[in-house]
């Protein structure tokens, strides 16, 4: 009899959970009961992790038949002889999801989780960005405590659950993961999220970069008193847009005084980034344990490249507003509906500009209108009653645009304002800007956390502990996809070297910075054929090939990986 397993990238994956001890780690924190038989958790876990990355395929249900089908090919890689499909049923995987969902558990398995990776990996450790994303799910009441209606850039008519995030920089690697109600303003999460990545992180100095939801003063405050650094841009509230105005008025009368950043295009051309220069306050704030006094760095930042996209926006959303605006009062006619008072057309207007956010830049004349009418009354000669009738309309007269304050307001185009407490001898402005355009990396890992390849979003599973248990399970999922990518990339620029073969289309073409995505790609159909003959067992591994084999060696890993597999 001949069986044969698809292998694919499975014994890679494993090897990499292994190296970092995750089943062993899940073990020490996921006891199991007295009563408990079969796998352990962490092996549960390790393997269903292993399931879904290779399959990309987060749902309970394929779990079993896929261990049914790739058994002999577990059995040898992890020596576990007593495993069995039942111990990926669908209600022994909610258990573990259940327990993944308790705080004091996964706070734990993080905490070690990312001391391991740091350690064995030999990660950076000077900069950790924040950011909470939203997941949506397909709940129609609010029961539970998690799925509510927020604000979503996703789908606002579903419930949502939000999940923080504080992952590390350059690799955009989650170290931190906190799931909560859909609802919940995301300003007090960072605190919690900050004084959790400092039990994995041990150094002094660590810089934590967010956005403007983490520019509120008590977070600031709470970071400056830990004797840590944050960069942040300033949330637009408050006396923020006024202030903003004046140092962008007082920098443009200064130009001299401006900074450049310039950076080296794909052509090799130096090209003109950002300028801008910095200021300095004096704030003060109460904290959890006291008073907290600061000096804070205020970082003006002109994009060219900004301010032409926002002056494209803004010549749009006044012509859009201007035709809006004439559109209100239509020549009468059959089916044209009429603005019959003052304060019905003030209104509108109002909504229009508004909406298109040109209040102040646009402005729009109108006058009243009388249409009078004479009817008389009963019959008789021309000496009978008559009724006069009086319609009011009124039509705007010109819609303009306010050259002063247009002139003004495109002046402020392009400029952004971050703020940090770092002193210029740990962050140069030039740094700062770099640091913060570096953002994209967090919003990588909420991509592959809710696209392709764990398709969190949208949720299909209903109790709140599941949601958090699985949300928990593929945060270690995105790790491990963040930690295969960066290791690579890492040794292949120090060696100087480019991966062949990696691109179906240009199959000759060299790459140094490929995807964990394209990597396992590579690793596709691998099997292990089975012979089954009197007395005798053979097996045998899809041959290796060059790249696969120089793949597992940039990850530290060996070829016996899989040729061990075939060994009799």
């Amino acid at each position: 009899m001949i069986t044969t397993e698809r292998i694919d990238d499975f014994p890679l994956l494993l090897a990499v959970m292994q190296r970092l001890g995750l089943p062993e780690m899940l073990d020490r924190h996921l006891k199991v009961h007295g009563s408990h038989k079969g796998l352990s958790w962490g092996w549960i876990g390790v393997i269903w992790l292993a399931h879904i990355l290779s399959q990309g395929d987060h749902r309970k249900l394929p779990v079993q038949a896929w261990v049914r089908q790739a058994r002999e090919t577990i059995v040898r890689i992890t020596g576990l002889s007593e495993l069995t499909e039942l111990d990926f049923t669908d209600d022994r995987l909610s258990k573990l999801l259940m327990r993944l969902s308790q705080p004091v558990l996964w706070q734990a398995i993080e905490q070690e989780l990312g001391a391991n990776l740091i350690r064995v990996y030999e990660l950076p450790t000077q900069r950790v960005r924040l950011d909470a994303t939203t997941v949506s799910g397909h709940h129609t009441d609010a029961s539970g405590a998690l799925f509510q209606f927020g604000h979503s850039k996703d789908d606002p008519t579903l419930r949502q659950v939000k999940v923080m995030v504080a992952a590390l920089d350059p690799l955009g690697l989650p170290l931190v993961s906190e799931v909560v109600a859909g609802n919940e303003a995301d300003d007090p999460l960072y605190a919690p999220a900050i004084a959790r990545v400092l039990t994995i992180i041990k150094v002094a100095g660590l810089l934590f970069v967010g956005d403007c939801k983490m520019s509120a003063v008590a977070t600031r405050a709470y970071v400056q008193s830990l004797g840590h650094f944050y960069l942040c841009p300033l949330a637009q509230t408050g006396r923020t847009p006024s202030e903003m105005a004046q140092w962008i008025a007082t920098t443009n009368a200064h130009p001299e005084a401006l900074q450049a950043l310039h950076i080296t295009a794909a052509d090799g051309s130096e090209q003109l980034l950002a300028q801008g220069c910095t200021l300095e306050r004096q704030l003060q704030a109460a904290t959890a344990t006291g008073s907290q006094a600061w000096t804070e760095r205020v970082l003006l930042v002109h994009l060219e490249r900004l301010r032409q996209r926002q002056l494209t926006s803004l010549h749009e959303r006044l012509a859009q507003a201007t035709e809006q605006l004439l559109a209100l009062t239509p020549a009468p006619g059959r089916g044209k509906r009429q603005l019959r008072t003052e304060a019905d057309l003030v209104t509108a207007a109002t909504a229009i500009l508004q909406r298109y956010e040109v209040e102040g830049l646009l402005t729009y004349t109108f006058e009243r209108q009388e249409t009078r009418s004479v009817r008389y009354v009963g019959r008789g000669g021309a000496e009978r009653p008559r009724q006069e009738t009086v319609t009011v309309r009124y039509q705007l007269t010109t819609v303009e645009r306010n050259a002063t304050a247009l002139a003004a307001h495109e002046q402020t185009l392009g400029w952004r304002v971050y703020v940090t407490n770092a002193p210029a001898t740990e962050l140069t402005w030039q740094e700062a800007v770099l640091t913060y355009r570096d953002e994209w990396l967090i919003e990588r890992s909420f991509h592959r956390l809710k696209g392709a390849p764990l398709s969190l979003d949208p949720l299909f599973v209903k109790r709140d502990d599941q949601v958090v248990g699985l949300t928990h399970l593929l945060s270690i999922a995105v790790r491990l996809l963040t930690l295969v990518e960066f290791v690579v990339r890492r040794n292949l620029k120090q060696n100087q070297e480019q991966l062949v073969g990696l691109l179906p289309q240009n199959p000759k073409k060299g790459i140094d910075n490929p995807t964990t995505e394209r990597l396992l790609q590579a690793f596709r159909d691998i099997t292990l054929t089975i012979v089954n003959l009197p007395g005798q067992r053979i097996r045998h591994v899809t041959p290796l090939t060059a790249l696969q084999v120089r793949i597992l060696e940039l990850l530290g890993l060996s070829p016996a990986v899989y040729t061990a597999l075939a060994q009799n």
